[in-house]
């Protein structure tokens, strides 16, 4: 027991925290209060007795607090509470009222609040659809996992043969115009945008988007000031004839335009590379749902079409797994050499095994193989969905959509997408609807993901869908 001063009591055991630990803060609480008075003489023995801990518990926390300067050790003598002066004293405190940046301040103005209800039938956009091919990521992972140089040999844009295997991909499979030089491996498509958004948009510069469009990168480009200028979308895609005079970059999803699922026509994809080049303002083309596509191969990248003036976002995410976080941008060699020398700032570069085990997967053709499967599985569910739909709802007739996880199916004129989500809440079915992801006013829509859902499960969220208009269409 401390010589000169009483020994205070054991506090209570934070969640999570080792006995030496909570031994140290309750000895460093003491000393900073007083109730420990300098040169108190500190007995692991007496110490260990009156709290009920292991002495080695003790001696631990008092070597830790030693390191910290509250406890001396004197030689054949023991140890001691530091003398006034030689420890430091941590006063209580309150958390800083910092002023936040203007970053931080529009990033959180942006967010909306997530719906943590549950469903028992949850058709709501976000939904992983469950594929991942965890056996044979495995073993990928398994033969990279002792590669040494690999691992230490990868860069600010990532492993060359990573980079080398996505682009043979791309180019193969997408009909995009890439080679590995061109390539820079992310931590999906929302990483790629906050390093774009930082480069190419602040206070001044414009920003245009589809209306509706991915939240995502409405969030990045407002956090850092840029003005958005949103432009509505029909089915032809995005109407180019309302893009405005100047931008510094354009958003877009042409091959399926999120959310409505739109493919953007040949005419308009002439017409949207022309006003860029015009201008020369970068196109981010979003390529988000080329692996899904549900019958005739998707359109070629605009990318394909002008690679000097297109930055093309793509990532494994929907495909392998959210967790991954496995993605890449296509951009000209100088965008690229800007993006790798400001990349430090921030995140480095992506995992690297994951990176590797990622080009093994392609070379091998194991990814290939991979997504066979998945699309049949993918468009099954699509037909079951499309079929369920016309049996139960004829009313109700979606869009079509050639690619994705989700249908974009509009409500009959006079409907409240409001009131139909809360309709359908009650009948216990989770829907999105299309006004949460737009800044224009659109006819109201809702949005039915069903990639994650068994034939069963489906059918049975058509039949709440029902359920729920005929109790909205009788209000």
């Amino acid at each position: 027991m401390p010589s000169g001063s009483l020994l205070p009591p054991l506090l209570a055991a934070r969640p999570g925290e080792a006995q030496h630990q909570r031994a140290a803060r309750s000895l460093r609480e003491a000393a900073q209060t007083g109730t420990l008075v300098p040169g108190s003489r500190l007995s692991s023995r007496s110490i260990a007795q009156s709290w009920g801990l292991a002495r080695n518990t003790v001696q631990d926390a008092i070597e830790q607090l030693q390191a910290e300067g509250y406890v001396e050790i004197r030689p054949r003598s023991g140890s001691y509470l530091a003398a006034p002066g030689e420890a430091l004293s941590v006063p209580a405190l309150q958390p800083p009222a910092a002023v936040l940046s203007g970053w931080a301040t529009r990033a959180l103005g942006e967010q909306r609040p997530g719906d943590p209800a549950h469903f028992e039938i949850d058709m709501r956009l976000g939904q992983s659809p469950g594929l991942f091919p965890s056996e044979l990521w495995a073993q990928a992972l398994a033969r990279r996992a002792g590669d040494q140089a690999a691992l230490l040999a990868s860069g600010e844009l990532g492993p060359v043969e990573t980079r080398s295997a996505i682009a043979d991909w791309l180019t193969r499979e997408r009909g995009a115009a890439v080679t590995p030089g061109m390539v820079m491996l992310t931590g999906g498509t929302q990483s790629a945008l906050d390093l774009l958004s930082r480069i190419y948009l602040e206070p001044g510069r414009t920003a245009v988007m589809e209306d509706p469009g991915y939240p995502g990168a409405r969030r990045a480009f407002g956090a850092v000031g840029a003005t958005l200028h949103p432009v509505s979308v029909d089915a032809g895609g995005l109407d180019v004839s309302r893009l405005p005079a100047e931008a510094s970059l354009a958003y877009v999803t042409p091959g399926c335009q999120f959310p409505t699922t739109a493919t953007l026509s040949a005419a308009r994809r002439q017409r949207l590379i022309a006003w860029a080049q015009e201008r020369q303002c970068f196109i981010l083309e979003d390529d988000y749902a080329a692996d899904f596509h549900h019958a005739a191969r998707p359109p070629t990248p605009l990318q394909g079409l002008a690679p000097e003036g297109v930055i093309l976002l793509g990532t494994f995410s929907q495909s392998l797994a959210p967790a991954l976080r496995s993605g890449y941008l296509v951009a000209p060699p100088a965008v690229l050499d800007i993006l790798a020398r400001t990349r430090p700032l921030t995140d480095r570069h992506p995992p690297t095994l994951d990176a590797l085990a990622l080009s093994d997967f392609l070379a091998s053709g194991g990814y290939m193989r991979h997504l066979r499967r998945a699309r049949t599985q993918v468009a099954h569910r699509h037909e079951v969905l499309l079929g369920a739909l016309q049996a139960a709802l004829p009313e109700l007739v979606p869009l079509p959509a050639r690619a994705g996880l989700h249908l974009y199916l509009p409500l009959p004129d006079g409907q409240s997408e409001a009131a139909f989500l809360a309709r359908a809440a009650e009948q216990g079915l989770g829907l999105s609807g299309a006004a949460a992801y737009g800044q224009l006013d659109h006819p109201p829509a809702l949005l039915l993901a069903f990639a994650h859902l068994s034939p069963e499960a489906l059918r049975d969220g058509v039949g709440r869908l029902a359920a729920a208009f005929r109790a909205s269409s009788s209000d």
